[in-house]
């Protein structure tokens, strides 16, 4: 078999590393528990596992795919580089006063996110360039001078340069990057005109900020993972997933990791749009609850809502701009702390809260027995029956139930007068509770509706609890894939080798420069093609431009689509008729007789992957046959009564059956709630659909 064939993918999660290898249509998965000091361990366990397992050698493989959170968590756990911003003098606070605004309007000790570089270490030099790249103040060579001695002097690791207006001239950004690897190699450098090359100081700045922050980190784990995986055998590319739904290549995530931070969920969201698109569904709610974290995507027309702004470790846990805004492409979705791994407490006022700690791979849940204390969603699953202790991960660890009932006791049941059936039954509705609001106020505020859409449920969490979101959101139908236990993995292998250039070029439509903005999209051509042949060699490249336009004087901008072709003259009336159907469908009606302003410009190059084959239904295969019963906590009865268990390697496609009931398989469990019956459809996805039971 050629190796081109032969793709694995590894998701680096906060509680466990996902494996997946893909030989033509077989999969060959492994879930190991995250090696929190030392990630790229336990990538390397769970790919020796999948390898062993296929029968086959590393050389086989035709391509390494790789999401993780670390660049994610070092932020938000501020374990990043000792890292310095260089600014235009007068401008070191710009990260701070950030956009002067109140987020919580009434809270009078608001907190607001603390900037990644101290002031101490914000360094200002004499130079300044207008808005459209003129050079006011030459750059002085002698502040820039000084500012290295404290550089060095602070020992800093890490430098973002992020001067004044430099999205229009980077010439300053770049001389003052020369003199200081020329004075201190080792000092890795960000330049903002490259990481976010775009108007709007705080945000530019944030994001190089950030960049630097973790570039150290991130540059030597995808480099040193590079070198485990060639010493292993592996002659096959490194590709990593951006938070954007492409790949790109370990170079350019070592000088851009920033673009790395929700690689993970990203992996989620595209295996939901093929489920989606394969199902023929035209609106679904893509649900993914792992160990530490639950993620919810909506997705329209096979598409995942997407959007270039982001914010990471917010203050307050659902409120926007209480975050670190970053400039980067990236999937929309809302991420909460609900997984299995989610610590459950009750407060002062008898309420449990359940997340967002968590109690990760180390030391996990109290049924792990690796000396965890606290109780955590997976702990109340196990006591509802809901979790096979002996089959949990593949049989790779056996659940400790007498633990989790303690935990569960002490920490839940004992506050509130419950024995610990009824305890773990309150942590459960908890966080499902908290993921249907999640999900609530993320379609509320895209003026999405909920209603008529399927549920696609992956992770190793998911399936356990997507029939009772479904029931709260009013979902009828839940479609759970294969192999869901490990589905970013999975998703990885279909994401596309992509890049996004992006640039800030003022410009109104009335006066229109087609010669500039041709030539302009001629370098970020070459740009994106350059880092997207990496990864892709071969074949023909789909193209993507769009230009983020308003009404002059408006504050915020839409994206409008562009021709794929050189501007010429004359086309300033064809942008104009975009930007009037753009608006039109955000807002219902256009503002005649008013100028139109163009701020950014961007480009996207894909290598394409191959569209999902739709899903031929089978016939009518009869009732599956269990293999086992197992004893399962009823919600609405509040006691347990005996449901059938099916193995889900021995369900066939057509084949039916009527919940309660429980499917199980190596990384998770199925839970099919009474009032929902199902089936096996011809690609081998557990479809529950609702009926007319009550209790």
């Amino acid at each position: 078999m050629s190796s081109v064939s032969i793709r694995l993918a590894v998701d680096i999660g906060g509680t466990f590393t996902d494996v997946a290898l893909v030989i033509g249509d077989r999969n060959v998965t492994s879930k190991v528990l995250t090696t929190a000091t030392a990630p790229e361990e336990g990538v390397m366990t769970g790919i020796a596992e999948v390898i062993a397992s296929a029968g086959m050698s590393a050389a086989d493989v035709g391509v390494v795919i790789h999401g993780t959170t670390l660049a994610t968590n070092a932020i938000i756990e501020r374990k990043g580089a000792r890292t310095a911003l260089v600014v235009t003098e007068g401008f070191r606070d710009s990260v701070e006063m950030a956009y002067e605004n109140r987020f919580e309007q009434y809270d009078i000790e608001v907190q607001k996110p603390a900037p990644l570089v101290p002031r101490y270490l914000r360094l200002p030099v004499k130079e300044r360039i207008n808005a459209v790249g003129e050079v006011l103040i030459p750059l002085d060579l002698d502040s820039v001078d000084a500012m290295l001695a404290k550089l060095e002097a602070h020992a800093v690791e890490s430098v973002a340069i992020g001067l004044l207006h430099c999205y229009a001239n980077s010439r300053h950004e770049e001389q003052v990057a020369e003199r200081i690897a020329k004075a201190l190699p080792d000092v890795s450098i960000t330049l903002s005109s490259q990481a976010c090359p775009e108007i709007r100081e705080y945000e530019r700045l944030s994001t190089a900020c950030a960049n630097a922050y973790v570039q150290p980190i991130m540059a030597r784990y995808v480099r040193n993972l590079d070198a485990r995986l060639k010493d292993a055998g592996f002659s096959c590319p490194l590709l990593l997933m951006t938070s954007g739904g492409g790949l790109t290549t370990v170079e350019t995530a070592a000088r851009h990791p920033i673009r790395l931070v929700e690689s993970g969920p990203a992996g989620g969201a595209i295996l939901a749009s093929r489920i989606a698109s394969a199902q023929r569904l035209e609106h679904v709610l893509s649900f993914d609850m792992g160990g530490t974290t639950a993620k919810i995507c909506l997705i329209d027309e096979g598409k995942p809502q997407s959007s270039r702004t982001f914010e990471v470790d917010r203050v307050y846990r659902f409120t926007k701009g209480s975050g670190l805004p970053l400039r980067i492409p990236v999937i929309e979705m809302v991420e909460i702390g609900a997984g299995g791994g989610s610590i459950a407490r009750v407060d002062g006022l008898k309420r449990v809260n359940v997340g967002p700690e968590s109690a990760g791979s180390e030391p996990g849940p109290a049924c792990y027995a690796r000396g965890g204390s606290h109780a955590t969603v997976t702990d109340a699953d196990v006591l509802l029956g809901r979790i096979d202790p002996e089959g949990f991960a593949g049989g790779s660890m056996r659940l400790d139930g007498a633990r989790a009932r303690a935990a569960v006791g002490a920490d839940v049941g004992e506050a509130l007068n419950l024995d610990a059936p009824l305890a773990a039954l309150a942590i459960s509705e908890v966080v499902d509770e908290n993921m249907a609001n999640a999900a609530r106020v993320h379609a509320i505020e895209r003026g999405k509706d909920l209603g008529g859409r399927a549920l696609i449920a992956f992770g190793g969490a998911a399936p356990v609890h997507a029939a009772r979101l479904a029931e709260k959101l009013g979902i009828a139908r839940v479609i759970i894939p294969t192999d869901a236990g490990v589905g970013s993995a999975v998703g990885f292998l279909n994401a596309p080798v992509s890049y996004e250039v992006v640039r800030s070029r003022y410009m109104r439509l009335s006066a229109l420069d087609t010669d500039v903005i041709s030539a302009m999209f001629d370098g970020m051509r070459a740009e994106a093609e350059g880092i997207v042949r990496l990864g892709a060699p071969a074949g023909d490249l789909v193209e993507e431009r769009i230009a983020y336009m308003r009404y002059v004087g408006q504050g915020h901008e839409v994206s409008v689509p562009l021709p794929l072709r050189q501007l010429q003259r004359g086309d300033a009336e064809t942008l104009q008729q975009a930007f009037d159907a753009t608006y039109t469908r955000h807002y219902g009606r256009i503002i005649p007789d008013m100028d139109v302003e163009v701020l950014t410009w961007a480009l996207t190059l894909t290598a394409p992957v191959a569209a999902p084959e739709p899903v031929v239904e089978p016939g009518d295969a009869g009732a599956a046959r269990a293999n086992g019963r197992r004893r399962l906590f009823n919600t609405q009865r509040a006691d347990f009564e005996d449901v059938p268990v099916y193995a889900r390697d021995a369900l066939t496609p057509g084949m039916r059956l009527q919940g309660p009931a429980v499917v199980y398989e190596s990384q998770t469990s199925t839970v099919v709630a009474r009032g929902f019956d199902a089936r096996i459809d011809g690609q081998g996805y557990i479809i529950l659909e609702r009926n007319d039971q009550s209790a």
